[in-house]
């Protein structure tokens, strides 16, 4: 009787053990995600662009901006005259890749926005720094070719 509860008390510790291992690495493989360092589903709204700030023209329907979405990797936004889209990439490191970037042909005379140097920063960036509510879209180690900021609705 007493090696029956023995046994009993050995498996029943052994069972208890098990369960509280599995559930220490179940804790430590799922940290909480910052959401103050995620770059996806944010408005970035322009506010520097090659050093310069950035304020709309007098004309400009809206904000020179961009959205990356997480559900299919896509770039939507607008460059001051025109929308654009796109694809892109992210890896570790802060690693960017900006794809198949397209902007539509409006022509608006009014409007005094250089369309082409904000879309040259998809096609030169390569790496992203982000703090807080402020992100930059970087080539190499060089200063930063756009900086923008995230606006909340």
């Amino acid at each position: 009787m007493r090696i029956n509860i023995l046994i009993l008390s050995l498996i029943s510790f052994v069972l208890i053990s098990c369960g509280s291992s599995k559930k220490a690495n179940d804790d430590a493989t799922s940290q909480p995600v910052n959401t103050d360092q995620v770059i996806t589903e944010k408005y970035w709204k322009l506010i520097q662009l090659e050093g310069k700030d950035v304020e709309m023209a007098e004309n400009q329907e809206r904000e020179i901006f961009f959205i990356l979405k997480t559900n299919d990797n896509t770039v939507s936004g607008f460059a001051g005259c025109n929308s654009i889209t796109g694809e892109y990439e992210l890896e570790d490191g802060n690693i960017i890749r900006f794809n198949n970037m397209g902007i539509t042909m409006m022509l608006c005379p009014d409007v005094d926005v250089n369309e082409t140097e904000f879309m040259e920063v998809f096609e030169l960036a390569d790496n992203y720094t982000i703090h807080n509510d402020t992100l930059e879209l970087n080539v190499a180690k060089r200063a930063p070719l756009a900086v923008f900021e995230a606006v909340y609705f």
